[in-house]
């Protein structure tokens, strides 16, 4: 088990990486509301985002909130309902956070080079 001040630490980072998250929660949510209402379609939307800077970094953002958020709460069940070692605990949270890396960036890179394939 991990000391008191590391614990204090991932208890610091997994409240900011929420605070993140809900902000880009909020703002990904809009964007849904705001295409939907006008009735824009997907190749419209793609049209839109893609090649935006300003949209990629939001997506890399919110990814990186993601990427840390996420495997801080596996950890915690893990620590809470299993055995396992702290060193496994650590390796599924390195992994799971590698996996929403390489999949987040993968699908902005993707939509970011999307419009001129349209």
């Amino acid at each position: 088990m991990a000391g008191a001040r590391v614990e204090t630490k991932i208890w610091v980072w997994q409240r900011l990486s929420a605070a993140v998250l809900g902000l880009c929660v909020l703002v990904h949510l809009a964007m849904i509301i705001y295409a939907v209402q006008d009735g824009l379609s997907a190749a419209e939307i793609i049209t839109r985002v893609s090649g935006n800077i300003a949209w990629f970094v939001f997506y890399a953002v919110f990814i990186l909130a993601v990427a840390v958020h996420a495997p801080i709460g596996v950890r915690t069940i893990l620590n809470e309902m299993t055995s396992l070692s702290a060193r496994a605990t650590h390796l599924i949270m390195a992994a799971l956070c590698l996996v929403i890396l390489v999949m987040g960036f993968r699908a902005i890179i993707g939509l970011y080079q999307a419009g001129a394939a349209l």
